[in-house]
């Protein structure tokens, strides 16, 4: 007999399933916290659906349980298996954990040991295979065929999407004024599936929006060409929603009810990191920020005022290296800081008059974010300077007021080649830096402090390396190298002290030697 065609859950369908859904035997009902300062910049009310509660960390595991909560007792008996690298794996090991049931879990050989640990110390069995996730969920398939246990997908079932809507149904309760607009991180689309079927069923004039980055826009593409669309490649720094290829049933369970889709970059995401732990003092994952960020995009586009937005921060596991890229990142991000590539003729005193024209550009005073250096030709000095901006846009004008005051330069505050390496690449060995000497400082940071260093030199000696790069602490440490000849060394030791920064004298070092000295 041929198979019965399984039937298509309307909204309706969708609203009892999350209605009945169990998630509570493992999930919290997380907070919906005011972002105040946040919503103080935007002028709008943002509400931050704090996900990042959840035991595992992430939303992930109110539809991992769910769906296993269904499950018959001969189904729990032989157990369960996923592939997953990361928060999916821990709620389905948490919730097996929870029901008695056994719990396979396939990764990718790559995956990063803490995961691994994180879903072994909640019972998970922990399978290694593959390069890939698709290694590890085809490998998941072969496993559940042979031992007779029971796939729980990420995304693409019911049942998970379901467990997932109860965010939506949480949010309306605890906020049952306004609500202008819901926006929602998709990777594979289970989350924003559940979200927008019980808010179309419930309150349809909420707005859902639906937040992608560039590099991993499946659903936004998908949605556009009216069939699922596989990504040839996806983006890894927001690696919770990296999916090359939607659910079919999410895919259609969601394109009809997402309003609009708002795409994301990883400055915007980082800059959306920073702006949750200033209003929460909690770091959320890249994916648990994209709402944050849309939110933002999604004011500046429409210039609303007024609206209240919630904002689900789907997750937190950030591994903890990652911040040194993200703090790095996060100003340029919301463009409060600006890059540039200056030209500056090599003579005496043009260093001298680059800061002073940084320190009367229009608009008021700027700090020097970072500002790195190598002497390389003996008639002009390329810099790579950081510089604090008031607001986004600004960096076409300072680089337009820094060529009329004939320093040719380049605006580099979108040029990911910049950001990402050439600001740590600055320098190398130099035939020009003769009689060098090399010195570690601790400057104050407060203004005049360089100008104070410039002022106190000799004429006679130049400045042939600079490093500097503002960490955010009180006192910036800068590396510099200056010719000064084996004549001026009392003297020299004399304007050391004079100073008064605390300095250390690197010029025997053997990093030095062996990298910067020719």
């Amino acid at each position: 007999m041929p198979k019965t065609a399984k039937k298509q859950l309307s909204p309706a369908d969708y609203l009892t399933k999350i209605l009945n859904a169990r998630v509570y035997d493992v999930a919290v009902e997380s907070d919906l916290t005011p972002a105040k300062q946040l919503s103080r910049r935007l002028h709008n009310k943002v509400l931050l659906k704090r996900e990042d509660q959840q035991p595992v960390f992430s939303f992930k595991l109110r539809g991992a349980y769910n769906k296993m909560a269904h499950l018959t007792p001969a189904q729990l008996k032989k157990g369960v298996i996923c592939a997953s690298a990361g928060n999916h794996a821990q709620g389905v090991a948490l919730g097996a954990g929870k029901l008695g049931a056994r719990a396979v879990i396939v990764m990718p050989t790559t995956t990063p040991q803490i995961k691994v640990d994180a879903v072994r110390g909640l019972g998970g069995e922990v399978v290694l295979h593959g390069d890939s996730y698709t290694d590890a969920y085809n490998h998941a398939l072969s496993i559940e065929k042979k031992e007779g246990l029971t796939f729980v997908h990420p995304f693409d079932d019911p049942d998970v999407i379901a467990g997932q809507g109860t965010i939506a149904m949480e949010i309306l309760r605890q906020h049952q004024g306004p609500i202008d607009a819901v926006f929602v991180a998709i990777g594979g689309g289970g989350l924003i599936s559940g979200v927008a079927n019980y808010i179309k069923a419930v309150r349809p004039g909420v707005k859902v929006i639906g937040v992608q980055t560039n590099d991993s826009d499946a659903m936004l593409q998908s949605v556009n060409a009216k069939k699922r669309v596989t990504l040839a490649d996806v983006g890894l720094f927001a690696d919770g929603t990296a999916v090359k290829l939607v659910g079919e049933e999410t895919f259609r369970a969601a394109k009809g009810l997402i309003d609009e889709f708002v795409v994301v970059d990883t400055d915007a995401v980082c800059a959306a990191i920073k702006d949750v732990f200033v209003d929460t003092r909690s770091i959320v994952e890249p994916s648990g920020a994209m709402a944050v960020a849309a939110v933002k995009q999604y004011v500046a586009k429409h210039k609303t005022k007024g609206e209240t937005y919630a904002a689900i921060l789907c997750g937190a596991n950030m591994n903890f290296d990652r911040l040194r890229f993200v703090a790095e990142r996060a100003e340029v991000g919301e463009e409060r800081e600006a890059l540039f590539a200056v030209t500056v003729p090599e003579e005496r005193g043009s260093f001298r008059r680059f800061c002073e024209t940084v320190g009367s550009l229009p608009g008021g005073a700027r700090n020097v974010t970072e500002f790195n250096y190598r002497i390389s030709d003996s008639e002009k000095a390329h810099v790579f300077v950081g510089l604090t901006t008031h607001g986004k846009g600004e960096s076409a004008k300072i680089a337009a007021t820094f060529t009329k005051k004939g320093f040719d330069t380049i605006d580099l505050t979108h040029d990911d080649l910049a950001k990402e390496h050439l600001r740590h690449m600055v320098g190398g060995a130099s035939k020009l830096a003769q009689d060098e000497r090399l010195l570690r400082f601790v400057f104050p940071e407060r203004p005049g402090a360089l100008m104070k260093f410039l002022n106190a030199m000799r004429p006679g000696w130049n400045i042939t390396l600079f490093h500097y790069r503002n960490q955010g602490a009180d006192y910036g440490r800068i590396l510099v190298g200056l010719q000064v000849p084996k004549a001026d060394d009392k003297v020299f030791a004399a304007f050391v002290k004079e100073l008064g920064y605390p300095s250390v004298d690197e010029t025997s070092n053997p990093a030095y030697r062996l990298f910067l000295k020719n």
